[in-house]
């Protein structure tokens, strides 16, 4: 079963792009989203003064994909002004702060490399950051507390519209059947099965989409039936080593978040196809009957 939370989020200049400030009902911590453009008006915030760790989100200039760089500061202020003369990328920066005094040097450092971590398991945007920070030694007790604030900030992170933090999809639990429900998180998940002319691929059906898992199968060849918009895709992905040449197929080197079942599937045989008809669970039942007797 999963929790709700009430967020609460306040517009400074009741836009929607401008400068943004979140915060979980009940919980010490303080989000703050900020345009490029408006950081310096980020000196009239108190809370930009506070210890804390920030994302710097923008487009990297040699591959053009979407990429964020992560780190701390005893003064986020004063290290965002050092990266607006230094780094060019960014377009947007999302700090973490407390509301109190209790977030320290070495708490902020701990998060750092808790995030950077978590950031390259998502691998959902490309991490700008050399090396994953060392850890500093924390004490017990004071290392739950920074997991519970680095839950909350994930949380805060995904409101506010970025998915940096979250995996495309989560460990299975113990149960023998095929649905995962984690207390954590509020998605559930189904695994899928496709077998077309010895071509295999699983996958994992979420909120998001679907998530072509990493060792999948994909043809080689491509249909006229195949939109040009899907054909354009298949050559990104191997363009970008996605998928690689296995000799008679191609291969998923990594789990790969496709928006729809028919458009997963299709990628994968290289002709149209209705996903739908051809994704099925562990017990062979097709997803569209699922869909139709849930």
């Amino acid at each position: 079963m999963s929790l709700g939370r009430t967020i609460r989020i306040y517009l400074d200049d009741g836009s929607v792009t401008g400068v943004k400030h979140a915060e979980i009902v009940n919980w010490t911590g303080q989000a703050i989203s900020c345009p490029r453009q408006h950081v310096k008006s980020l000196n009239d915030w108190p809370e930009s003064k506070k210890p804390g760790c920030y994302f710097l989100y923008g487009v990297d200039d040699e591959s053009g994909e979407a990429a964020v760089y992560i780190g701390e500061a005893e003064n986020v202020y004063d290290r965002v002004l050092n990266h607006l003369a230094n780094k060019d990328f960014w377009n947007e920066i999302v700090f973490f702060t407390s509301k109190d005094e209790n977030l320290t040097k070495s708490h902020v450092k701990f998060l750092e490399s808790e995030l950077v971590k978590a950031a390259k398991d998502a691998n959902r945007q490309m991490l700008l950051n050399g090396n994953t920070p060392n850890q500093p030694s924390l004490p017990r007790s004071e290392q739950a507390s920074m997991k519970e604030y680095f839950q909350n900030l994930k949380t805060l992170l995904g409101v506010l519209g970025h998915k940096t933090l979250e995996p495309l999809i989560h460990k299975p639990s113990d149960s023998a059947d095929n649905k995962v429900e984690r207390l954590d998180e509020p998605a559930s998940e189904t695994k899928l099965f496709l077998n077309i002319k010895g071509l295999e691929a699983q996958a994992i059906l979420n909120d998001e989409g679907i998530v072509v898992i990493e060792g999948s199968f994909a043809s080689k060849s491509v249909k006229d039936s195949l939109s040009n918009g899907y054909k354009k895709l298949r050559t990104k992905l191997i363009d970008s080593g996605v998928v690689i040449d296995n000799g008679n197929t191609l291969v998923f080197t990594q789990n790969y978040l496709f928006t729809s079942p028919s458009q997963a599937a299709a990628v994968l045989v290289g002709y149209a196809i209705n996903g739908r008809n051809h994704w099925l669970d562990s017990n062979g039942i097709s997803l569209k009957e699922l869909e139709t007797n849930s």
